[in-house]
């Protein structure tokens, strides 16, 4: 079974944050991962169209009640109708996460995938304890994957 590897951030970007995202999201799938992601915009919406771009299979997990805001990237969408708190669903389903920038959505994403014991990459986003910090988006593939098993456990 594939990693499942969430990329999150803000759900609007500038150009070079989007471009970061876009690489992430190809190394996801370069390596034969899932993308999975809040699937908005921004961050998120960047990461999945990279992901697309290199054939890798993207789901976003939507605050919404309805699949259809999806950005058009995702290919799995799911509605959770439960607005910030789907980040949990988002945090229990990832194997690892690489945070992309981001502001406080972001952050509190960082803080539930901490707190479940998920491995959390970061890449210019929050400077806090249990992130590691990546240079470049294969880092920080490298760093989320190091150690896990087709299960997600270290």
């Amino acid at each position: 079974m594939p990693l499942q590897i969430a990329v999150i951030g803000a759900g609007t970007c500038d150009g070079d944050v989007y471009a970061l995202a876009m690489e992430v999201g190809r190394q996801v799938a370069r390596g034969g991962h899932v993308l999975l992601s809040g699937g908005l915009g921004g961050v998120m919406e960047a990461a999945a169209r990279g992901a697309r771009q290199e054939r890798g299979l993207t789901v976003g997990i939507l605050p919404t009640p309805t699949r259809h805001r999806a950005n058009p990237h995702i290919q799995i969408a799911i509605a959770t109708n439960m607005g910030h708190a789907r980040n949990v669903v988002l945090a229990h389903s990832a194997d690892a996460f690489i945070a992309v920038a981001g502001e406080y959505g972001t952050l509190s994403e960082i803080a539930i995938a901490l707190k479940l014991g998920k491995r959390v990459v970061g890449l210019r986003t929050w400077d806090l304890p249990g992130v590691l910090k990546a240079e470049d988006p294969v880092e920080a593939l490298r760093l989320a994957v190091s150690g896990l098993d087709e299960r997600g456990a270290s």
